[in-house]
């Protein structure tokens, strides 16, 4: 791909239209920079001498946050959406791109699925060249505080609820980002403590006591089992008198009688991505 072309022309602008476009670029779009080599000087009398403009376009040379940026705009172009503003707020590790407009509220989707997407794609793009990774964070209105704030109230009700009844609670499933901040927000509750299960996109966090569950849920006792219903336990038929021919009720429940083995946090990456670490 070219990145600079030479054009000449009998005016400035003519000049500029030819060099664009042999670059294929389209001049409207602010993502070039030209130098005029030589200026036009008409001929005397209409009839001797003169020359045309000359110019030189060379494209911009984008670092990591613009190149999202710019690529999230053709994105959202795309969608309907031409005059959105991209405000980039660069950091130590990276950049937050903040999207303003007031009909963008829409692209967040259904608890920032749409959003997480859209910021997926704009690291892929900023991570494109370069040794290192450039972190990329998409926002919209505030989204993202707001929802630290949802799962930091929801961490912390989670963890006290499950000191209280004694068993574990799972949560939906979340990306990396958010099980982080149930994580951080676990930790804030003395005698609680969470840890990650599943595999890919089931991946959610789990919330026990550091102790493990006082009240182990068992497998007769799901939802829809109705055997041993209404807590009578099984007796035997015998009515002979012989208490020697009953079992007790607790040896009737076979392994189901053992406690459960609460499992040991398995804590997420902390300087981890949104999602997985995106490989060139």
């Amino acid at each position: 791909m070219l990145k600079e072309a030479i054009a000449t022309g009998e005016t400035v602008e003519i000049a500029l239209d030819r060099a664009c476009a042999e670059l294929g670029i389209d001049r409207s779009e602010d993502e070039f920079e030209f130098e005029i080599l030589e200026t036009p000087v008409k001929k005397t009398f209409g009839l001797f001498g003169g020359s045309p403009a000359k110019v030189k376009v060379f494209l911009k040379q984008l670092d990591a946050a613009e190149s999202a940026a710019e690529y999230l705009k053709s994105v959202l172009k795309e969608m309907g959406l031409v005059n959105v503003g991209i405000e980039i707020r660069k950091n130590e590790s990276g950049a937050e791109l903040v999207l303003n407009d007031q009909d963008v509220g829409f692209i967040i989707g259904h608890r920032g699925e749409t959003l997480d997407a859209l910021q997926y794609l704009a690291s892929l793009v900023a991570n494109h060249s370069g040794d290192g990774y450039y972190r990329i964070t998409l926002d919209v209105g505030q989204y993202r505080e707001k929802r630290k704030e949802t799962l930091e109230s929801l961490g912390k009700k989670m963890a006290q609820k499950a000191l209280k009844t004694g068993r574990n609670h799972s949560l939906e499933p979340m990306n990396p980002y958010e099980r982080r901040i149930i994580h951080t927000a676990v930790q804030d509750i003395e005698g609680a403590k969470s840890w990650s299960e599943g595999e890919d996109l089931l991946r959610h966090v789990v919330i026990g006591s550091v102790n493990g569950e006082r009240f182990p849920r068992r497998d007769n006792h799901r939802r829809g089992n109705y055997q041993n219903r209404g807590g009578k336990p099984p007796y035997n038929n015998n009515r002979s008198g012989n208490n020697n021919n009953r079992r007790p009720y607790a040896q009737n429940q076979n392994h189901n009688s053992r406690p459960v083995q609460s499992r040991g946090p398995k804590q997420d990456v902390v300087d981890a991505p949104l999602y997985s670490k995106i490989e060139k």
